[in-house]
Order: structure tokens, then sequence, then C-alpha cells
């Protein structure tokens, strides 16, 4: 069985169930895929997408306060769309990007299955409350990222693990925080399944940090300096404060990068704890 191939398939499933079960079914036949050397044909429309959630504009999506039940369903449905979203980024890093050595591949796939896990948490808890995925208009940014880099894996392990998928390290503990100042018995619930989330989405950063050095490295460029290039080039968000520096760290961010992240172009002026 050849892994891009069988990951092309999966992403472009649209039943949800469907989808989750057979990347988390990927993930225990790894061993026994071989990995082609061309990447197969790109159908015309990807991802495969569920009828449900409508997706809207980001600023379209309407946000409710974690202080009421209906507040945090919206709030963990938007979470339970992130990780659904996260599932096919890693099935299209798995079939998209040609020449890339065997672990890149098995990381990925790794990847994709762990964030299929994240999404079942959710979409249990969401049941557990009377609601399901699909009840809640959704938006689609972190796919419209995936759509400017897809003909460059160097700017996609920049620009959308280390970028879009690493302001969930510092927006979690905020949100988390939120959740405990209810005491109601469900948001603390919905905080300890985060806790989960949170410290496997480090590891996902680590793996995309660790790949974009590999490819600057294997390409002749400076790492730290070609990010700021492809954040202006794709216009890449620029994270809000606070950023989680712990869990950055841990994910394998530097001093200078955090630094930048942080302060921009006046990070020569960050302070010494950076």
């Amino acid at each position: 069985m050849e892994l891009r191939q069988r990951a092309l398939q999966v992403l472009c499933l649209s039943d949800v169930d469907q989808k989750v079960a057979q990347t988390l079914h990927m993930q225990t036949q790894a061993a026994s895929f071989s990995i082609a050397d061309k990447a197969p044909d790109e159908p015309l429309d990807l991802p495969g997408r569920p009828e449900r959630p409508a997706l809207l504009a980001h600023s379209q999506v309407a946000r409710r306060s974690p202080a009421t039940p209906a507040g945090r369903a919206v709030l963990l449905h938007a979470i339970a769309h992130i990780e659904f979203n996260a599932i096919n980024l890693a099935l299209d890093a798995v079939w998209r990007f040609s020449g890339m050595p065997q672990r890149y591949y098995l990381d990925w796939l790794r990847i994709a299955a762990e964030e299929a896990q994240h999404f079942c948490l959710l979409r249990e808890h969401l049941r557990s409350q009377g609601h399901d995925y699909g009840d809640f208009p959704a938006h689609q940014g972190l796919w419209t990222m995936c759509e400017k880099t897809r003909g460059d894996v160097v700017a996609r392990m920049a620009l959308v693990p280390r970028t879009l998928e690493a302001r969930g390290l510092d927006a979690t503990p905020l949100i988390q925080r939120k959740l405990r100042q209810t005491g109601a018995a469900d948001a603390l619930a919905a905080a300890d399944i985060l806790d989960t989330i949170l410290r496997e989405e480090v590891g996902h950063v680590a793996i995309g940090n660790h790949w974009y050095r590999w490819l600057c490295e294997r390409t002749g460029l400076d790492a730290e300096a070609h990010y700021t290039v492809l954040v202006r080039r794709h216009e890449a968000p620029q994270p809000k404060p606070p950023l989680n520096l712990d869990a950055r760290r841990r994910a394998g961010f530097t001093e200078t990068e955090l630094a930048w992240l942080t302060y921009g172009e006046n990070a020569s002026n960050a302070p010494n704890a950076f």
C-alpha cells in the first residue's frame, strides 16, 4: 500500500466519521506503507468537506463567553473545527510534497492521527452537552494558508505548523483559565481535555520547526531570516500576545525568533530575557 496516495484518498473524504476512522487506521498500518517518489495527481477540489458546519468569513463567526453553557459549546465547537482542519493539513503535508525523507511522511501521518484523536475528545465532550460537530458555523482560515503554500514545502512548514498552529500554544492556557474560573463541571472537563491537546500540540509544532530548519539547511537558507521573508510574502499573521514562551521554547523556537515574534521589527530592543 502506498502512503501518499492513501493520504490523498482520506483527505478527499467528506464524511467526518470516515475521515477520522480512516486516519486513525492509517496510523496503525504505518509500518506497512511504501512511499512513492512522485506525488499523486491533485483532485480539483480539496479537501473533502462535510455539509456542516457552515463556513463563514472569520469576522462573521460569533464569539461567546465561556461563562455560559451556550458560550462554552460555541467555544469548544470552534476548537473542534480547528482540530478537524488540522487532520486535513497533516494529510495534505503527507501527499503533496515529494523528495522528503521517510521520517517526514511518518511524522505527519502521526500528527494526522493525533489531531483525529483530539477531534474525537472534543466531539465527545460536545455530545455530552447536547451538541455535535456541525451545529455552529465555523471559519476556514487554516486551509487558506495551506492553499497559499501549496507549491513550497519550506513555506508550508514555516507558516502552518510553526505559525498558525503555534498560535494554539499561546491561546490554550488563556482559554483554560477562563473555563476553570467558571467552576462548572463541564468547563473543568473541557479544560482537562485541552491539557492533553496542548501537550501534544507542542510536539506537532516541534516537528514543523524541525522540518523547516532541515529544509533551510538543505537549501542553504538562513532559517530565521527566511522566516521573516515568508511571513511578508504570504501575509501570515503575527501572534497575539501574550506568547506561551515555555511551550514555544519546548517546541524549538530560538530566543531570536521569540523576540521577533513578540516585538517584530523592534526585536533588537527586546529585553535580555529573550
